[in-house]
Formats: structure tokens, sequence, C-alpha cells
């Protein structure tokens, strides 16, 4: 709260926030078109591969000509990190080892850090955030994105005493979507690929949302955030909708599906059979809490709040998020505030890659929401030397890996000075 106001008296003053944008894509897009009418912040560089790609992406966006030639554009992220005229920098890449780099340049020139990249944040988030703080700067999640939501209706939870069950997110899942590739992905959204090129929308990236990969990767950057625990197995996916959270997001001891208290999980849009969950939460987050005394499960009945049948577990959600044009939330909190919205804290979990088919040596994996591999979200203590997927680009196979194998780091040519490789290994040491 208040940040309105601290970015209007910021800009009064002729000291806004100066931010510097990696990564000019749809989540980046999404915050540049909020840019204008925000006070007390100004984007002054943007990196990207494609500096007039960026260019035509403010235009898109609504930036009038002035603006636009009042900001500088250039290739290098860790370059933009080392601009006077840059306060924040913002990592949207999506690339988890250009992220990390971008990362470790603008700490090391003394910025503050927005962290949309999430692959990035799972692989080394805790060193990264130890560093910055170190630095005597912020790393945060990206506000907007549905970690950084869950991760301040957590904070919410305990803040007013009330303990977390369970946090996480909605999505549309199967358990045949784990083999899905870029391939026939578009049948999945209603649409043909034709209809897809034509909108400009990235195969590989929808079929990370659909596989079941990025939820993985956002729940275990909740889980590194928030001080919560990975399902052993993995997510299960749960079909729930709003009305259903408190009841089945709960410890098998009392009727629920959670092993235990203070789980993340993902809820599924979808029954098994393909039927719609009723009042599904596709675009949502939601945390489930539970009364910590008799007289708060009394106020909870009192005041209309929908509990489980015991009355002590209830739940609050909210039903959509807005990515990048959220994002501003960020960059002004650690601009103006010096605090984090959700910061990578420890080790809980990871995600590790596991082969869609069978995998001859010699392949060269592709990544997230590619044709070889989907990404599993796991303890640390059961990953054991599992390939995270955010390792899992553009490497070649040494062994054969059979479908439904976890993905080892022996069976990959990666180098052991890999730097990803190396701080990726310092955040699980860490766990």
């Amino acid at each position: 709260m208040n940040l309105a106001r601290l970015g209007l008296e910021a800009d009064q003053r002729g000291a806004p926030v100066k931010a510097g944008l990696v990564g000019s894509g749809k989540f980046g897009s999404m915050f540049l078109s909020q840019v204008p009418s925000i006070s007390g912040l100004e984007v002054t560089a943007v990196a990207d591969l494609d500096p007039q790609g960026a260019r035509n992406a403010c235009r898109t966006v609504g930036w009038e000509e002035d603006r636009i030639g009042a900001t500088e554009f250039l290739e290098d992220g860790a370059a933009l990190a080392e601009l006077d005229q840059v306060d924040v920098v913002i990592e949207a890449t999506g690339d988890p080892r250009a992220g990390i780099a971008h990362a470790e340049a603008a700490i090391r020139s003394g910025k503050h850090l927005v962290m949309v990249n999430v692959e990035a944040d799972v692989l080394a988030g805790p060193v990264l955030s130890r560093e910055a703080e170190a630095a005597g700067v912020c790393y945060s999640m990206a506000y907007g994105d549905q970690p950084a939501l869950v991760a301040e209706m957590v904070d919410w939870a305990r803040a007013t005493g009330f303990s977390v069950t369970a946090a996480g997110k909605g999505t549309k899942y199967l358990p045949s979507y784990h083999s899905v590739t870029p391939d026939d992905v578009w049948a999945h959204y209603g649409l043909t690929p034709e209809e897809a090129r034509a909108a400009g929308m990235n195969p590989q990236m929808f079929n990370s949302f659909l596989d079941g990969t990025k939820s993985a990767i956002e729940m275990v950057a909740i889980a590194n955030a928030c001080g919560l625990d990975v399902p052993q197995n993995g997510l299960t996916f749960p079909p729930c909708g709003v009305d259903d959270l408190a009841h089945i997001l709960r410890p098998q001891e009392v009727g629920g599906q959670l092993s235990k208290r203070g789980m993340v999980e993902t809820v599924s849009s979808l029954e098994r059979d393909g039927r719609p969950v009723f009042r599904d939460l596709r675009w949502g987050v939601y945390v489930v809490l539970e009364a910590p005394n008799d007289y708060a499960a009394a106020c909870f009945r009192q005041y209309g709040l929908p509990t489980d049948t015991t009355g002590r577990f209830a739940a609050m959600y909210k039903p959509f998020h807005l990515i990048g044009l959220e994002l501003s939330v960020s960059v002004l909190s650690v601009g103006l505030r010096h605090e984090p919205t959700g910061c990578a804290r420890d080790m809980r979990g990871t995600v590790a890659a596991v082969a869609k088919r069978r995998l001859n040596a010699g392949e060269i994996l592709d990544g997230e929401g590619g044709s070889c591999a989907w990404g599993r979200a796991l303890p640390c203590a059961r990953a054991g030397t599992a390939l995270p997927i955010g390792l899992a680009h553009r490497v070649r196979l040494k062994k054969d890996v059979e479908i439904g194998e976890l993905i080892s780091v022996e069976h990959v040519d990666l180098a052991e000075n890999d730097p990803a490789l190396a701080l990726y290994r310092e955040a699980m040491r860490g766990s």
C-alpha cells in the first residue's frame, strides 16, 4: 500500500524510479504499456537481442515517439545494468542462463533486480538473493506473475496469525499433457498452427504451460520464497474449484489430499475425464489457511467465509492475474521502499527434467516446453542428480534415457565449470 502516493511524491521531487528492461516480449510489453500512466516511474533503457524490435514493441503498446527517442535501446542486458540512468533492472528474457548472468551484472553494478525470469529463479534464486543482500540491493520476484501474488497471500495469512496449509495456483491440466510437444500443442488451445503463427504465438512457450513444466517452476519458486514444501512425488494437479479448495487442500488426516500441512500445489480446471471443473481457478491463485483456535474458526462462520467440514480450514483466492500489467508494483517497491515483492530464501525444491519419450545418446535436448522433456517439481532430497529443466536446453545426451525416466546431469554433456550449474549446485548445497 501507499506505492501510488510514494510514486507521486518521487515524481514531484524530480526523482522517479528509473528502470531498465531486459527482454521486450509479452511480459515486458505489457509492463511497457502501463509505464506512461504511472507517476514516479520511467523506463530509461531497454535491452533486447533485437533493439529495433524493442522499439517497435514500444510503438505497438502506445508509446509516443518522444518517449521512444528518450529511451536507450541496446542488445546487451549486462551493459544495460551498468548504465548510470538505471536504478532497477527488470530481467524478463525467460532464458535461465541469460537471467543468471544479467542478475549478477545488476548486483555487481549496485542495481536492484526484479526477476521476471522464474526459470532462473528456481535454478539459483537463493544464491542470487544472498548476493544482492550482501551488495545492499534488492532481489525481487515479479508482481503480477503468480509466484509473487501467492507470496503476498502467504505473507498476509501469516501476518494475521493463520498457518498456511497450502498455496498455489490453477491451470488447465490432464495427465496426458505431459507428453504434448510443440508440434501438437495448438489443438489443446483450440487453434490451428496458422492462427497461432499469425498471432505471433511461440509454440514451445505455450507448451511449457500445458505440459506441466511451468506449473512446476512456479510452485518451486513459491516453495523457495515462502518456506513451503514440494510434494514428494511431484505436483498432483487435483481437479478443484474455488468452493472446494479448503476441502481438498487440507491434510489427509482430516479428509483432504495433502500429505501434511504447508505444501504447494496446482489445481486443475479440468476433471480427469476432461469435463470443466465448476468455478475453476484456471487463471488465479489461492492460499488455504487454518484457524489457530476455536474463536477464530467461529469468526470464519460469523463473517461468511466458506470453510471445510471441520470449520478450521478456509481459502482465500484471487481469480485472475495480469502478469506484466502489474509489474510496476515490484519496480516501485524495490526502488522506493527497498522491499521485494517476494524473494527466494531457501532451496526447498527443484524442477527435474523427465523424458517425454525414449531419448537416444547423441540427441540434443530442446529445453522447457520442447519435445524431449517436461519438468517435475521435486523436493531437493528427492532430486538427487536430476538435471534441472533450466539446464536441459541445447545440451547433448551421452546416454539413452527411457520414457518417464528422470534425466540426470550424468546423462548429458555439461561442462563441470558451467557457471549456471555451479550456482545451482551452490543453491542445492544450502537446502
